[in-house]
């Protein structure tokens, strides 16, 4: 996702399609006050990011900020704003991507309430502003879809939700989730079932035909599910921009500054 597309990734999302949309996502788990911790990396295991997830929870509201630090300088910051009443509904979302790490920056807010879509760029010295205004669907799901994919059911086929995704003006695309196959893990020795769903833009048409001839087809992603009560997310392998590198995300383990003085403080008693 991108403020600036290279001239070729513009037409493809150009092409992009708004179809209708399954509806909203039902509330299996409702989300509460959480923080985390996540490392990025690429495919060959080299740490790029530390990632943090914050959660709370105000009135009926509930904010989720999640950000990459990346070791370059780069930066990405997505703040989603959402209810979960009997589903889950999209207030706001707003993401930005900068630095080195992204050859296009991204300053996107989508409104849900207002049904605004307002992209920020510079143009020189000055900021330029563009604000678009759509008839978004109900279950747009902007900084949502790992929520949404806890609230999955066992054993539930496919499921489709809508994002916004920018390109010369911003688009609604159709996103597919489907489980795929399923997996035993292993932490700190315990085994556990894990579910491997696919992520993926469906393109349909001279949509999907354009694509394919400017290869400019989105790559797949793909999350790994731990099952159980409630179910939880361990990794996501994904593009975070259009025509970009496969990138892994998974929780952080905390590693410890030791000295002489932490290590008496920790020693169990003899």
């Amino acid at each position: 996702m991108r403020v600036k597309w290279m001239v070729a990734g513009a037409i493809a999302l150009a092409f992009f399609s708004s179809s209708a949309s399954a509806g909203p996502i039902s509330v299996q788990y409702p989300e509460g006050a959480s923080r985390g911790f996540l490392v990025l990396r690429d495919l060959n295991g080299k740490a790029l990011a530390s990632g943090e997830e914050r959660q709370t929870v105000k009135g009926s509201r509930v904010i989720s900020r999640l950000t990459f630090r990346f070791r370059d300088g780069s930066l990405d910051d997505e703040t989603t704003v959402f209810t979960q009443r009997a589903n889950f509904q999209l207030i706001s979302d707003h993401h930005i991507q900068r630095g080195p790490s992204y050859p296009h920056s991204l300053d996107m807010t989508v409104d849900a309430v207002a049904g605004t879509v307002t992209m920020r760029s510079e143009d020189g010295d000055k900021q330029k502003i563009e604000t678009t205004h759509m008839d978004l669907p109900s279950d747009l799901s902007n900084g949502l879809l790992l929520t949404i994919l806890k609230n999955l059911r066992s054993g539930q086929e496919k499921t489709e939700v809508s994002m916004i995704v920018p390109s010369s003006k911003p688009r609604v695309v159709k996103v597919a989730i489907s489980p795929e196959e399923e997996e035993r893990c292993f932490i700190a020795g315990s085994g556990f079932r894990a579910e491997r769903y696919l992520v993926k833009i469906e393109l349909g048409g001279l949509t999907k035909v354009a694509a394919a001839v400017m290869d400019k087809t989105p790559a797949d992603a793909h999350v790994w599910r731990i099952e159980g009560e409630p179910p939880t997310t361990l990794r996501t392998e994904a593009q975070l921009y259009e025509n970009g590198p496969i990138w892994r995300i998974e929780t952080a383990a905390p590693s410890w500054e030791r000295t002489s003085q932490s290590a008496q403080k920790t020693s169990l008693p003899k």
